[in-house]
């Protein structure tokens, strides 16, 4: 019996990982629905056009990992939070390395969907705001600013793995390195504490 959530959830699966190897430009279709176990007609049913299927898988992988972030027992604190991206973004370089090629191949300033990851951001600054509102996040820099960061001091290491490989000597696939990079990460958060203003 045919399970269509079970094949769109498998066209996306095969669809992330062909994203990640070549990027938007370099993925094909029909290497998608052989990895889905699918023929190309069941592809477009489902999505319409290569552009829908890589809609699809963005806004399938920003759901997923928000809703594996929410769940965190320390997400609500708005400082460890940094460490746990880090740690989810370790188990996600297919996620990585899709965002790497969207950049690499990216001409102009637009890209897939952008209005739905807009709103998406705008909804994490609201967030953000609310912290700082709250007294939990310092409110003298820029929500923006703090949201930024968060994404770059988690994202930096697995994005140009190399850069990270130099300054270091480890990989960021060493266990070792994801212990220690999430141990400083949880360390500088106290930066965004409205107590560090205080001291200063």
């Amino acid at each position: 019996m045919r399970d269509p959530d079970r094949t769109r959830r498998r066209i996306l699966d095969a669809a992330l990982k062909e994203f990640s190897k070549g990027g938007f430009a370099g993925a094909r279709v029909g290497a998608i629905a052989r990895r889905a176990k699918v023929n190309k007609r069941m592809l477009y049913h489902y999505f319409t056009d290569k552009e829908g299927l890589f809609r699809a898988v963005l806004r399938h992988k920003i759901s997923e990992r928000m809703t594996r972030i929410e769940s965190h027992p320390s997400h609500n604190d708005g400082i460890s939070n940094v460490a746990i991206w880090f740690r989810h973004n370790c188990c996600d370089t297919d996620w990585m390395r899709l965002l790497a090629w969207e950049s690499l191949q990216t001409t102009n300033d637009a890209v897939l969907d952008e209005a739905e990851r807009r709103r998406l951001v705008r909804q994490a600054a609201v967030h953000i705001r609310k912290k700082q509102a709250a007294g939990i996040l310092r409110k003298d820099v820029s929500a923006d600013f703090l949201q930024l960061a968060k994404v770059s001091l988690s994202m930096f290491p697995l994005a140009l793995p190399q850069v990270a490989r130099l300054i270091t000597g480890r990989a960021p696939q060493d266990v070792k390195f994801q212990r220690d990079y999430a141990r400083f990460l949880e360390t500088i958060s106290a930066a965004f504490r409205p107590s560090t203003v205080a001291r200063k």
